[in-house]
């Protein structure tokens, strides 16, 4: 299921992990508090958005990257920015 996006992203997408990677999605824009939609991928319902407002879970969008690894490439599901003036490496 492929799902159907913006073509532009709602704010800022950082880099596309590699396959079998976890996406960083620490941005609280990546929840929506106007409810569930379901997901692009699996169909149950997620808060959860992409940067393109795609309705999608964080682990299905990391399993459809290492499953899509050349797909994945093109940014559909990508991790947040870090910012350097929060310190961009924290892992607390």
């Amino acid at each position: 299921m492929t799902g159907r996006r913006s073509k532009t992203p709602l704010w800022k997408p950082g880099d596309v992990p590699a396959s079998g990677g976890l996406l960083d999605w620490r941005d609280g824009r990546h929840f929506d508090h106007r409810g569930n939609r379901p997901c692009v991928l699996c169909g149950r319902p997620t808060p959860m958005r992409s940067h393109y407002g795609e309705p999608v879970h964080k682990t299905c969008a990391e399993d459809w990257i290492a499953a899509h690894p050349t797909e994945a490439r093109l940014g559909r599901f990508a991790s947040d920015t870090r910012s350097t003036a929060r310190g961009g490496d924290d892992h607390a």
